[in-house]
């Protein structure tokens, strides 16, 4: 047995028994318990896209005081680092392994999961900590403040290190790589090559002016290849009963179920579910602790937003795509080269070009959020300058080499592997500390009931655990 099929068994194992039930039980808990708000609140979830950035004690940001950032720029953000290779590569993986069927579990993880989303993002907000002219938090944060557990929080700091500053990296290089191979030739050894040296540059001091570039080319980028899925959709709409019905009956079909074959629909979908919406795994917290808001509730509910987002719209619209292309059965077809495949056979040969330049804004801009996330996650467990001089060539060089000249099964498994033990991790400790996102949300529906506008949090309404809470004063 290589190491490919050796880390196969453990995802297998480590997916099929426990974290499916884990992600699907907590997701069902937490919708009970915040009674249903992902959908009860989603018109509050809209307005709050209006938000201007506020103190902690509710006073709006006076322009040139702080760098606080707003609601709505802490949804871009987060949105922004979650479209990209799952969106266009992962669902495709999805369906080409899983069936059509697969894109049926991606809703289901994504309605559920938007109140895990929810939940860890508002437990981020209440453990925030000041840092220099803005906040900075995530699950390590409230694993120790609110756990008392300084292992578990390093145990997460590790995994989110390994997970996103480094497999992921390789993810995204080895989209890259293969969406260039197929659109112009390029050779993948020769792009990572390339990827490497631009990523470098960057996180060793470069990184401010791309930052602009891609805020601006990025978002831009995504509108349009939303707006082609839905011309396209709309192009083929007698099309649209016939594609959910292939996805309900493959997600429930007697074939799979006497086949064997729905765990593998399930899992590929709740799996690249996951990597795509990141709910529950930890990784958006690190995000929307950095919002100014009167409320963490405010932010909780702004990333059950983005989980929406990210699935139902954008995941859709290549799931569509590709169901409507009917080139999902094709077996040499797997990840981007399927999702430009299918583009190409609605639009031309403009369409594997138009992907390869969006994946590569996509996931070279993924790269620089995802070291940002295992560099602001390496100095919560230790300041010393060399191991992130190591951690930061490694992660946006070497990992981004192999992910070039890796094939695409071990990538893929290894991103699962770690994104197994994260997920595991973090969802131990909201399970846990879940009450007092219950607790805030009550308090935040009572003021909105009060017709209080825009409701205001003060950490003194949580006793228990007040001195653990920095901010909130």
């Amino acid at each position: 047995m290589d190491f490919n099929e050796l880390i196969t068994s453990v995802n297998d194992a480590v997916w099929g028994y426990v974290l499916i039930f884990a992600l699907v039980g907590c997701g069902l808990w937490f919708t009970l318990k915040t009674r249903f708000v992902q959908f009860r609140m989603v018109g509050e979830m809209l307005r709050l896209l209006t938000d201007s950035a506020v103190d902690t004690v509710g006073d709006q940001v006076k322009e040139g005081k702080q760098r606080h950032i707003s609601s709505f720029q802490a949804f871009a953000v987060s949105v922004a680092t979650r479209v990209g290779t799952g969106n266009l590569a992962g669902v495709a993986s999805a369906i080409a392994i899983g069936g059509p069927g697969a894109v049926f579990w991606m809703w289901i993880i994504a309605f559920i999961g938007s109140a895990t989303a929810f939940v860890e993002s508002t437990l981020a907000q209440l453990f925030k900590q000041k840092h220099k002219d803005s906040f900075i938090g995530g699950p390590a944060y409230y694993i120790q403040k609110g756990l008392h557990q300084r292992w578990m929080a390093v145990t997460f700091a590790i995994l989110i290190t390994c997970q996103f500053g480094l497999s992921n990296n390789s993810i995204q290089a080895n989209t890259i790589c293969g969406a260039m191979q197929e659109a112009f030739g390029w050779s993948p050894m020769w792009v990572g090559i390339a990827l490497a040296m631009m990523g470098l540059f960057i996180v060793f001091g470069g990184i401010q002016r791309i930052a602009q570039v891609s805020s601006v080319l990025v978002p831009l980028m995504a509108i349009g290849y939303v707006v082609l899925a839905i011309v396209i959709i709309v192009m083929n709409i007698g099309l649209i009963p016939h594609v959910f019905k292939v996805i309900v009956e493959d997600a429930f079909g007697i074939q799979q179920i006497a086949g064997g074959g729905i765990g593998a629909t399930i899992m590929n979908g709740v799996k690249r579910g996951l990597f795509s919406n990141e709910a529950g795994e930890g990784s958006a917290p690190n995000v929307a602790a950095t919002a100014s808001v009167t409320h963490p509730v405010k932010q909780g509910l702004i990333q059950a937003l983005g989980v929406f987002t990210d699935t139902l719209l954008v995941c859709s619209c290549t799931a569509f795509i590709i169901l409507i292309s009917g080139l999902y059965s094709v077996p040499e077809l797997n990840g981007i080269a399927l999702t430009q495949s299918a583009l190409q056979s609605e639009v031309g040969a403009i369409g594997p070009i138009f992907i390869a330049i969006a994946i590569f804004l996509f996931a070279f801009s993924s790269i620089i959020g995802n070291y940002y996330y295992g560099e602001a996650n390496i100095r919560f467990i230790t300041p010393n300058t060399t191991v992130m001089t190591v951690y930061r060539i490694f992660s946006a060089g070497v990992m981004v080499v192999f992910g070039a000249v890796a094939s695409f099964e071990l990538v893929w498994n290894i991103v699962d592997f770690f994104m197994a033990f994260l997920t595991a991790c973090n969802l131990i400790a909201i399970v846990i500390l879940g009450r007092y996102a219950f607790r805030l949300l009550d308090d935040y529906r009572q003021q909105k009931r009060q017709g209080i506008k825009e409701p205001v949090f003060h950490r003194r309404q949580l006793p228990e655990i007040e001195d653990e809470i920095e901010c909130w004063e």
